[in-house]
């Protein structure tokens, strides 16, 4: 038997299938560009293709978008980034205190002990940390992301730059490559840079101690790894899967879930590959908050809503009784 995780943030979908044994058993790395229910499909055909046969046992969902995929994939649990990346972390290592996740958009800290997650942090309103922030300047600099960290390593003099703030690191940036500075010295100070935002923003009065995982697509940038290892003056490692540990997280908790309950999965199947699905929104009038609530379409069939701040359009009776009298009343905005 099989179990599926779904991890959909800003840049990237992850979807990965793990077996009963948390083996991971395969994984889809898919940039999100905006259309979740899009990218969501396309990772749905390709493992249609290799598990259309296969028992899938349960489902869980993560990630800034995983209401909206719990609804698409029928989820059995949905939880946030920060209990799925603590719960993927301690699967792999029963002894970790410290998770630093760094991920296209954001970037987070958990703390872990005795294997439950007890404190976190994420970033506030500065991209200055995170992985957009870094392929931006590769694209500037013109050198392939892949080779950003193995840049840093090869400098000797690594240079200052203030990285408080992405303007002000992008400004420092072009001033020190118009002084003639070696781009590996500026990709290293980048790097020390980055480091510093985290531990000075996110990191911000945490108390950070070995083992120390760093998971999210920067964790591939042995630039970044290097430079907190100076700053902590600990170890930090990166986890084999450490791109996709959100949804290892998911696909974990899922497993514990159906198995504790001993529950039938709600996986709707990879059929959701060939479905034609639309999302419509409308305001809400029956309080003063006028929620602005999605509602997601597969065909003509209300599979989902979401959006609102009190859950009174998530029900399966709302769906059920509610939402055709209620669109027959509105108008609806695509």
């Amino acid at each position: 038997m099989h179990y599926l995780g779904v991890d959909v943030g800003s840049v990237s979908t992850n979807i990965v299938v793990i077996d009963d044994d948390l083996n991971l058993i395969d994984k889809l790395y898919l940039r999100t560009k905006g259309r979740p229910i899009k990218v969501i499909q396309e990772g749905f055909k390709i493992l249609n293709e290799k598990y259309s046969n296969s028992i899938i046992r349960g489902v869980g969902t993560t990630g800034s978008g995983r209401v909206l995929a719990s609804f698409l994939v029928g989820a059995d649990v949905v939880k946030n980034e920060i209990t799925a990346h603590a719960m993927a972390a301690v699967s792999m290592n029963k002894q970790v205190r410290t998770v630093i996740e760094i991920g296209g958009q954001d970037s987070k800290i958990i703390i872990i002990k005795n294997g439950i997650a007890t404190d976190f942090a994420m970033n506030t309103v500065c991209a200055a940390g995170t992985g957009s922030f870094l392929d931006r300047q590769a694209e500037r600099l013109e050198i392939p992301i892949e080779e950003f960290g193995n840049y840093a390593l090869k400098s000797s003099a690594p240079v200052r730059i203030a990285g408080r703030c992405a303007v002000f690191a992008e400004s420092d940036m072009i001033h020190k490559q118009q002084l003639g500075y070696d781009p590996s010295d500026i990709i290293c100070g980048l790097c020390h840079a980055m480091v510093r935002n985290y531990l000075n923003n996110v990191a911000k009065g945490k108390e950070i101690l070995p083992n120390i995982f760093f998971q999210g697509g920067v964790a591939a940038n042995v630039g970044i790894k290097k430079a907190f290892e100076k700053e902590l003056g600990y170890e930090v490692m990166v986890p084999k899967y450490y791109d996709v540990m959100g949804a290892v997280g998911a696909a974990i908790l899922a497993k514990k879930a159906v198995s504790k309950e001993n529950i039938r999965t709600k996986f709707k199947g990879f059929v959701l590959a060939d479905g034609f699905i639309k999302t419509k929104s409308f305001e809400c009038d029956m309080c003063s908050n006028k929620c602005e609530v999605a509602t997601l379409y597969d065909e003509e069939k209300v599979i989902g809503c979401f959006g609102d701040k009190c859950g009174r359009w998530n029900t399966e009776e709302v769906k059920i009784n509610i939402m055709p009298r209620k669109h027959a009343d509105i108008s609806i905005r695509a």
